[in-house]
């Protein structure tokens, strides 16, 4: 047997020689099944006990850097994830060894000596009994000089490690770690200025030196009075003025500036340092020219992020007082001097810093502030508008998935979001005049149509004589221009289709001119695009220009789509079609849908080429867009007219999904299809309810895909409250819990399954509202209860909200007494299941909060537990009290997690809470103590 390929057995304890040749066949087995098989027993023994030993000797053997790195990794590894695993005694033991460790491998690799910190660090931070680390480690290294590199290391990861994710060492211990680490901040500052004096101008020094000190300012416990006067930052700012500054050098320098920036984001609080930053800044715009002149594009890229972030910094100085003191308007001078630079990459930088500012000046909404920073917006926009053209050798269409794409598609976002500051209307026409009456380049000319087409949708469209120009003339726009020029005048010609609502004569014109387009293969899906648009918003005007909109729907594979652009050109005809004459809409379905549901009979009808049928998704998602959108209005006691076009295609749905049973990936899409047509004729389905319940049970027992789960919710809720329909609903309820509860109950079940766990909860949640007493009354209702309270650790976002909702709305059927003849019976009902589970419940829910949810779950949790305690407020302080006795009162590194009076605060805030959102206040800071 090979011996990395270990029987599935608790692992026995390896020789340090076969963990060293299970490293060398990671790195060096020239077979990857090999290198596969070490990796998965090296993993095993990463989780075992006699981890911890193995590591602590290979490091003592010092063999190759492989083998260290790997023990110094795992020795990391077990420090983050397994400190339990050690007995308190042993700490310091474990301390002493790894500082020898750090001491004696120094100089074997840098990789190797992060391990190390990373794994000192993060034991200084769970070791209660290890007081003033900093203090103790610069007592013992800083005198010798070839300590300082590792020294500086472990205080450069210190920080860093002290807001980890994976250390859970809870908000008290954290809170006394920030205090200890403030306490000797300017200790630490002082060794950094020290070791520049002794190191010269050692270039690999001082980037450790801008590291650490980054690493401190991002913690935001340095002293700001202290660091103002600091020559420190004489040092930082010399280093980024000097033309000779190497890039990494550089790199370093700007990080820790832009680290520096965003300490003091509440300048009035920092005000020495925040000066001496802001002056520091503003003198290296000579730095940023010669830059440019030496075309280094990685220093422009640091110097930009150094302006935006002061920009960012002090945006509420700039807007509160523009022009005075620190709010200096030549902050945003350097970012347009930024925005010149012909590589787009560099404003690019600066986008989040004018997103917020419009954002700060459309919240303050004054006219006058507005009017001092238009100015500004009007160069941004300017030196946007020509960072958008193409290259003039660009052949074809703009690209929009490529970099540049995506470039143009955020200042595409950005205009929008600025353009209130300019004015939609000047900035509008301003742009066209350049184009009327300039004859610019073919290049100029679509930038500034792509930017006309960002703003199009905030020009007020009421009688606008500019706007009914623009259309006139881009509909007459020759089919010789760029055809670039002609993608983009499209993508402006639907995003003005407001204009053409308004405006009717125009519809016959743009038409034409999309037609047009439409037949051209690089120019058919942004053409269908503007169409589908305009049969958005002209949906009456467009009734005229159904049987055209047909004819195109029935040809739709012969001009060149995309699978999007074709789905999006049926939606416009089916909302178009939704507002045809009632009568006229059955035949019309039927035309629509004939074109797809040949398609599919065409494949069911095929032989299956080498024993798989044809994919028959295509016809799916186009037959659903068309139920989804086809939505007329039917008076009450009026025959739906899509009913019995939908009753004629089941059969074609029913005999693909029976074909592709297995393909989870179709039958998704066949459920998706059903869904919709259901929801088009809602009761006006009730025929396809027997078969189509028969058959989802059936292919669910040999294979459960969680959409059948879903399809099932979207029945109970059209038929959950038809008195006929109820029992069977509850059978098919019953019919698919089971194999539900099967796949659920495996091995990490409810983890391998999210979707699931989401769609079963989602079908109990449907019957919960629409049929509470038939759901409560059941069989069923134990397990499902016991399902939730195992589902609710499930760290997935729309897994655990589907969960949550189904207790909070159980728990809520009965609180809410809303004059129902059956509200005391489900009172009882839920008094019962509360008796039987409410305990397990609670517990798990707090257990749940502390150690397994992430924060933006608790919202949910605390809706379940405020409709616990008005259900029934004196039975719930009792749970809640017994929950809390449950959590443990420290951590394994003996450091107080919770006191006693933290535990009797939350169980006041929480049961004295008089709304909802004062338990989630409650038990977001009850949960930082375990985070």
């Amino acid at each position: 047997r090979d011996p990395l390929c270990p029987p599935n057995i608790a692992m026995e304890k390896p020789t340090v020689a076969l963990v060293y040749q299970a490293v060398q066949a990671l790195y060096h087995d020239p077979d990857p099944a090999g290198k596969e098989r070490a990796s998965v027993w090296l993993g095993e023994l990463q989780r075992s006990m006699y981890a911890w030993e193995l590591a602590d000797q290979l490091l003592q053997l010092k063999q190759d850097v492989e083998s260290c790195y790997f023990a110094a990794q795992t020795m990391k590894m077990k420090i983050q994830m397994s400190f339990f695993e050690l007995p308190p005694e042993t700490h310091i033991a474990l301390r002493d060894s790894l500082l020898s460790h750090i001491q004696s491998l120094k100089d074997l690799s840098p990789i190797i000596v992060t391990q190390l910190a990373l794994a000192i660090a993060d034991l200084a931070l769970q070791m209660a009994s290890w007081k003033g680390c900093v203090h103790t480690l610069i007592e013992k290294y800083s005198n010798d000089v070839s300590s300082m590199t590792f020294l500086i290391e472990i205080l450069t990861v210190l920080p860093e490690e002290v807001h980890s994710r994976s250390l859970r060492i809870g908000a008290n211990r954290r809170t006394e770690i920030i205090e200890d680490l403030a306490y000797y901040s300017s200790t630490v500052v002082t060794l950094l200025m020290t070791c520049v004096e002794k190191s010269g101008s050692n270039e690999k020094m001082l980037i450790k030196v801008f590291r650490c000190l980054g690493s401190w300012f991002n913690l935001g416990v340095l002293d700001s009075n202290f660091m103002a006067n600091n020559q420190l930052l004489m040092v930082l700012f010399q280093v980024l003025q000097r033309d000779e500054t190497s890039t990494n050098l550089h790199e370093a320098a700007s990080d820790c500036v832009c680290s520096a920036l965003y300490a003091i984001e509440n300048v009035d609080t920092h005000m020495p340092l925040a000066q001496q930053l802001f002056q520091g800044v503003l003198t290296l715009e000579t730095a940023y020219h010669m830059a440019v002149a030496r075309e280094d594009l990685d220093k422009v890229l640091n110097y930009c992020r150094i302006f935006t972030e002061l920009c960012e910094t002090f945006l509420e100085t700039t807007v509160r007082s523009p022009g005075q003191g620190m709010g200096d308007l030549r902050t945003l001078e350097l970012l347009l001097i930024c925005a010149g630079h012909p590589q787009y990459e560099v404003v690019e930088i600066s986008f989040n810093f004018w997103y917020r500012l419009g954002e700060n000046l459309y919240k303050t909404n004054d006219p006058a502030l507005h009017g001092i920073f238009r100015p500004y917006i009007q160069r941004l926009l300017h030196g946007l508008a020509r960072h958008c053209q193409l290259d003039p050798d660009h052949e074809g269409i703009p690209e929009d998935t490529d970099d540049f794409g995506e470039f143009r598609m955020r200042v595409s976002d950005l205009v929008k979001d600025v353009i209130f500051l300019v004015g939609s209307m000047e900035c509008f026409s301003q742009l066209y005049s350049t184009l009327k009456e300039g004859n610019p380049p073919w290049e100029v000319t679509e930038a500034v149509l792509f930017i006309m087409a960002a703003i199009a949708k905030s020009v007020d469209p009421e009688n606008n004589p500019t706007l009914t120009e623009v259309l006139e003339q881009v509909v007459l726009l020759p089919e010789t221009v760029h055809i670039a020029v002609r993608y983009t005048s499209i993508e402006l010609v639907g995003e003005m289709s407001e204009v053409v609502d308004r405006n009717p004569r125009f519809l016959d014109p743009v038409l034409n001119y999309l037609m047009k387009g439409l037949r051209e293969k690089t120019l058919a899906s942004v053409a269908a695009k503007a169409i589908h648009n305009i049969c958005s918003v002209c949906r009456d005007h467009m009734a005229q220009h159904f049987q055209g909109l047909l004819d195109i729907a029935r040809a739709l594979d012969s001009f060149a789509l995309t699978t999007e652009a074709a789905v999006g050109l049926l939606k416009g005809t089916a909302l178009v079609l939704a507002r045809l004459p009632l009568e006229k809409i059955a035949e019309c379905l039927s035309d629509l849908c004939a074109v797809q549901v040949m398609a599919l009979k065409k494949l069911l009808s095929q032989d299956p080429r080498n024993g798989k049928a044809a994919d028959p998704t295509v016809w799916l998602d186009r037959l659903a867009v068309i139920f989804r959108h086809t939505n007329p209005i039917v008076e009450n006691g009026q025959t739906h007219p899509c009913q019995k076009v939908i009753q004629e295609i089941w059969p074609v749905l029913s005999e693909t999904l029976n074909t592709h049973q297995a393909d989870n990936r179709i039958v998704e899409r066949c459920c998706r299809c059903l869904r919709f047509a259901v929801r088009c004729v809602g009761k006006g389905s009730a025929s396809l309810l027997q078969p189509l319940v028969t058959q989802m049970v059936s292919v669910y027992q040999v294979y459960p895909h969680s959409c059948f789960l879903y399809l099932g919710s979207i029945l109970v809720d059209e038929y959950g409250m038809e008195e006929g329909c109820r029992q069977g609903l509850l059978d098919m309820l019953q019919a698919l819990c089971m194999p539900t509860f099967q796949l659920l109950e495996q091995t990490n079940g409810l983890r391998n399954h999210p979707d699931t766990v989401d769609d079963l909860f989602r079908l109990a949640t449907r019957f919960v509202q629409r049929s509470p007493i038939t759901l409560l009354s059941s069989g069923i209702i134990v397990h499902i209860i016991q399902c939730a309270i195992a589902a609710t650790t499930l760290d997935h976002r729309d897994a655990n909200c589907s969960v949550m909702k189904f207790v909070r709305d159980l728990i809520h059927t009965g609180v809410s007494n809303d004059h129902e003849d059956d509200f005391e019976l489900r009172k009882q009902l839920i008094g019962q299941a509360m008796g039987q589970h409410g305990q397990q419940l609670v517990t798990q829910l707090m257990h749940t909060c502390c150690f397994c949810l992430p924060p933006y779950t608790l919202p949910d949790v605390a809706e379940v537990l405020w409709e616990i305690m008005v259900f029934d407020r004196p039975t719930f302080c009792r749970w809640l009290e017994n929950a809390l006795k449950g959590l443990p009162k420290e951590t394994s590194g003996g450091a107080v997690t919770v006191t006693h009076k933290q535990l009797t605060d939350f169980h006041k805030q929480v049961t004295s809470a008089e709304e909802c959102k004062q338990v989630c206040w409650a038990i977001r800071e009850f949960t930082r103590l375990f985070r």
